[in-house]
């Protein structure tokens, strides 16, 4: 199945649990009419979302609606990263219910979905639209992330509040991400300096990774702690500063969402 087909069969299944909701919860009618209902597509809807969280007094919904919708339009290859950001929040989140509660509801999602728009306009030289998006984005969903930064596909930021993610982060595929993470510089360089955290990692709430180290595949860092050194392939890693405490046995992090110290 294309990214065209895909898209089209979720955006079928959330507009029709979104009609069964409307049925269960019909105080919140007009709310699920004009976010989902009333559009005619999964892109439409997104373009809408984001731009009405992030417009303000002096830059209107309408115009910021322009925008996405033109970053969107330019490559599959936004719609696809939001595609798999969805399912992924889906099945690894076992609070959520329902394919529509990320896309309306949760924070870490719709920070992921402005940040692959500000990237797009940074790759496109429109740098200071760029920022806007990153500072409206940062006091509406909490989440501070640098349009330079590259994030892949599959990410699950979870709560959202408080993750900081610096200009020159790397975030590959599949890689899950709790409230008040940071991925920053020590303060001390310049050039490439934030960390590059590979596949399959979990990164736990409030763990801290400063400086241009690589959080190697699959591994896991632990609530609290403050890495500043490499960390090995399918390790887990806890403390102040971290040191390695186990291994994670061929699983995968990112998707088992465990988050002992093992």
């Amino acid at each position: 199945m294309d990214i065209k087909d895909s898209v089209i069969e979720i955006w079928s299944r959330i507009q029709e649990e979104t009609k069964r909701r409307v049925e269960a919860e019909p105080i919140l009618a007009s709310f699920f009419h004009s976010t989902v209902l009333e559009h005619s597509s999964f892109s439409a809807a997104i373009a809408d979302l984001i731009a009405n969280d992030l417009g303000s007094t002096s830059v209107q919904p309408m115009m910021l609606r322009s925008v996405i919708k033109d970053a969107i339009n330019s490559s599959d290859k936004i719609l696809q990263g939001t595609v798999i950001d969805l399912l992924a929040a889906k099945e690894r989140d076992p609070s959520c219910k329902y394919l529509s509660e990320p896309l309306l509801f949760f924070k870490g999602f719709k920070s992921l979905q402005s940040h692959r728009v500000a990237s797009w306009l940074w790759n496109n030289d429109r740098h200071t639209l760029a920022h806007y998006f990153q500072s409206r984005a940062s006091e509406v969903y909490g989440v501070d992330i640098h349009p330079a930064a590259k994030l892949g596909k599959g990410i699950m930021i979870d709560h959202g509040t408080g993750v900081v993610i610096g200009e020159t982060s790397i975030v590959e595929d599949n890689v899950s991400i709790f409230q008040g993470v940071t991925l920053g510089g020590t303060g001390k360089e310049i050039g490439d300096r934030h960390p590059k955290v590979r596949e399959g990692v979990l990164l736990s709430a409030s763990s801290t990774i400063l400086g241009n180290v690589e959080i190697g595949r699959n591994a896991k860092i632990a609530a609290g702690s403050v890495v500043l050194e490499d960390v090995k392939e399918g390790s887990t890693v806890a403390g102040v500063p971290a040191k390695e405490v186990g291994k994670s046995d061929g699983l995968i992090p990112a998707d088992e969402i465990d988050h002992s110290i093992k």
